[in-house]
């Protein structure tokens, strides 16, 4: 019997050092990632690839991670997408925010790689 596909994870910042990282560990953990540099690219992507999983920053051009996030909540289409703010932003309003905003997860950078994927795996298994 083949193997199921490994997940598909949109990872949009727009710093590309972050980016590349967080694409880096999660390829080494067996999961597809694919990036955006923006929010407007971010939503274009859930909208194609239909991720499990969407790590979004908030502060990007074009489009925050924030409306990102709840334009994707509110969509049929892709309400059932997770959603994962990692940002820079860790004061206490920011993080309520974003989870009001429709966030499952908030996670502040810096951040550890090893709390990343266990984050990551935490968003995938309650929504399998």
């Amino acid at each position: 019997m083949p193997r199921p596909a490994p997940p598909s994870i949109v990872v949009a910042d727009d710093d590309e050092d972050i980016r590349d990282l967080v694409a880096l560990k999660l390829r080494g953990a067996g999961y597809r990632a694919v990036t955006a540099a923006d929010g407007v690219r971010a939503l274009d992507l859930a909208t194609a690839e239909r991720p499990r999983l969407m790590i979004l920053d908030v502060s990007m051009p074009g489009m925050d991670g924030l409306t990102v996030c709840h334009t994707i909540q509110s969509a049929k289409a892709t309400s059932g997408i997770s959603v994962m703010m990692l940002s820079a932003r860790a004061r206490p309003y920011d993080i309520d925010l974003g989870f009001a905003i429709g966030a499952d997860d908030y996670l502040t950078k810096p951040f550890s790689p090893s709390e990343l994927l266990r984050r990551v795996s935490a968003l995938l298994t309650v929504r399998n």
